[in-house]
């Protein structure tokens, strides 16, 4: 993809799919839902937030196509959908890393 192409309206959806990753709390709904399919209850459990700050951020989640749901009974599970939200946070985190390493490094330098 030729990114200097990209139209004024696919720059909008990638700036709201940032948006939607500048939340705090839901990178921790994102990290508790890596390896497992989980409720609402199960997701207050592992975030430690109540539940309905858990359950807004779970709808914005979903409205970006990044988390799916399903119904079982009267419980509803979160999944990711969009698994490759891990390859850009293992960009972000790479980044960040080497940006505190050569830091840390700058720092030691001086000491």
């Amino acid at each position: 993809m030729n990114r200097q192409s990209l139209p004024p309206q696919a720059l909008d959806l990638i700036a709201t799919r940032f948006r939607v990753l500048g939340e705090p709390m839901r990178l921790r709904l994102l990290i508790a839902l890596e390896n497992a399919e989980l409720n609402v209850s199960q997701l207050v459990a592992a975030t430690g937030a109540t539940q309905a700050n858990v359950s807004r951020h779970l709808q914005t989640l979903t409205e970006a196509g990044i988390l799916g749901r399903r119904k079982e009974g009267l419980n509803v599970y979160y999944h990711v959908a969009d698994p490759s939200i891990f390859k850009l946070c293992e960009q972000v985190c790479g980044s960040l890393q080497r940006r505190l390493d050569q830091q840390a490094r700058a720092f030691g330098a001086k000491a």
